[in-house]
């Protein structure tokens, strides 16, 4: 039994094992970790089914389901786990589709099995596009029933997040032969990816249409890819030359069109490993690193709630930001990128509707440095009253009349 996490060195990430009469699991309940997968014609667990996340599984060794079970004939790839979510559809639902390529012959289809049971079989469009985009010319079905297939092929997890965020040699070789081959550059060599139309409870950056306009004095478009289909997100990430991103789903497919001739900034709204995954992913597919912009003064969360990193607003420090995209060549200069004072900030966020907080360290780190401010600035003037009193005393005096 395979019980490593996923290696993009290779190992079982880029192995197939094919199975006669094997049976398709899917899981019953939403749950961050749900039984699921491929059990072989013995009910043994195929741990090539399983779905990794850094150091855990989350789709994990399946009971052996229980009545009668539908017997689909032909030969199908297991594809995993699906995902609904943008981003995990794309890191996660894609993980097996190096497959497609090294299946060892012709396959009737896809099968996934469901993340979210209650969502269903249906596709949404931008998976279909998705597939298209890979040549998948065979059906794809998400199953929530179990079934018993006829012939299996079961690929390994070759990519996905964790240390498997750098996807194996194979899920890259695979992306890079098959995906939006036909998709034509197309839009400006300077391009920003925004978050600010998706709303603050997918987080954000505190504010970002500031931030949107000093990049599009610089010449940047706007982009909102939530906007736009597939292919012309494609297109777009594409022609540009130049593309300053806040970190999120977007950039996981500018990624798998990227090349080395772009640069990347990523603009880090929150402090996460999640950002150091996208990091990787975009250094590993594009052949280059990005340029990290780290600059959080501080992060807001939801009031009275967990405190969810992805949920949370990333208040920016304007000026750092500006000097470090300034430094990178991405904008010609920022003298005038102030930060917003602590009353824009309340605006901002009384007008989300929601109600919001700083972790209480972030409080005490804020009365710690108001504490310092004010104590370097009485020690500065003191020593000002210090140097005006010197100054005074070493000015000659007139002599003194004799009696």
């Amino acid at each position: 039994m395979t019980d490593t996490k996923p290696d993009p060195a290779g190992g079982w990430s880029e192995a197939v094992v094919t199975l006669k009469n094997a049976l398709v699991v899917p899981p019953t309940e939403s749950d961050f970790v749900q039984p699921g997968g491929v059990l072989d014609s013995t009910g043994a667990y195929c741990a090539h089914s399983a779905l990794w996340r850094g150091h855990r599984r989350i789709l994990d060794e399946p009971a052996q389901p229980e009545g009668p079970i539908e017997k689909l004939p032909g030969r199908w790839l297991y594809a995993g786990l699906f995902w609904s979510h943008f981003g995990h559809f794309l890191t996660e639902s894609t993980s097996r589709l190096w497959a497609l390529d090294h299946a060892g012959g012709p396959i009737d289809g896809l099968i996934f099995v469901p993340k979210r049971p209650n969502r269903g079989e249906t596709l949404h469009g931008y998976q279909q596009a998705f597939f298209d985009l890979m040549g998948v010319d065979v059906p794809v079905r998400v199953t929530l029933d179990p079934l018993e297939v006829e012939e299996l092929v079961v690929p390994g997890q070759g990519f996905g997040l964790g240390d498997i965020s750098a996807g194996t040699e194979k899920f890259r070789a695979c992306v890079k032969s098959r995906f939006a081959h036909d998709v034509a550059p197309d839009g400006p060599e300077k391009l920003y990816i925004s978050r600010s139309q998706l709303g603050y409870s997918r987080g954000s950056i505190l504010g970002e249409p500031i931030l949107e306009q000093k990049l599009a004095a610089e010449g940047y478009e706007i982009y909102h890819p939530q906007s736009h289909s597939m292919v012309e997100q494609v297109a777009r990430y594409k022609a540009a030359r130049k593309v300053v991103a806040t970190d999120g789903s977007a950039l996981h497919l500018l990624a798998m069109v990227g090349n080395p001739g772009q640069d990347v900034a990523i603009v880090a709204r929150r402090q996460s490993g999640a950002v150091d995954l996208l990091v990787k992913h975009v250094a590993m597919f594009c052949e280059k690193d990005p340029d990290l912009m780290l600059a959080l003064r501080r992060s807001w969360f939801p009031a009275g709630g967990k405190r969810l990193k992805r949920q949370s607003l990333g208040e920016l420090d304007m000026p750092q930001i500006g000097a470090m995209l300034a430094e990178k060549g991405y904008i010609t200069g920022a003298e005038d990128w102030p930060s917003m004072t602590d009353d824009e900030v309340q605006e901002v966020l009384k007008g989300t509707g929601k109600e919001w907080e700083l972790p209480r360290w972030a409080i005490r780190k804020a009365r710690q440095e108001r504490r310092r401010a004010k104590a370097q600035a009485e020690e500065q003037a003191a020593r000002s009253t210090q140097s005006d009193g010197k100054q005074e005393s070493d000015q000659p005096q007139p002599a003194r009349r004799a009696s």
